[in-house]
């Protein structure tokens, strides 16, 4: 298991998802604990790096780290446009 840590932007950006986005994101955040490899890579040129993308919802997207030496998932942005 993974801990999940939010960046201070991040939780500002969930702070204003709408109510429809909240229980997908939940159930990204327990993905994200449990799977964080699940994502994809932020930069398709580099597939191995630890910085991924995972969608959410219909719309939403998270972009963070995996920090596997200290089982960790930074989470840096929060996007739902």
């Amino acid at each position: 298991m993974y801990q999940l840590t939010l960046d201070p932007v991040a939780e500002d950006q969930i702070t204003a998802v709408p109510k429809e986005a909240l229980r997908p994101l939940a159930e990204l955040f327990t993905l994200l604990e449990t799977a964080p490899w699940s994502g994809q890579p932020y930069n398709p040129a580099n597939p191995k790096a630890n910085m991924l993308t995972h969608a959410f919802g219909e719309r939403g997207l998270a972009t963070y780290m995996v920090l596997e030496e200290q089982r960790e998932v930074y989470l840096i942005r929060v996007e739902w446009p």
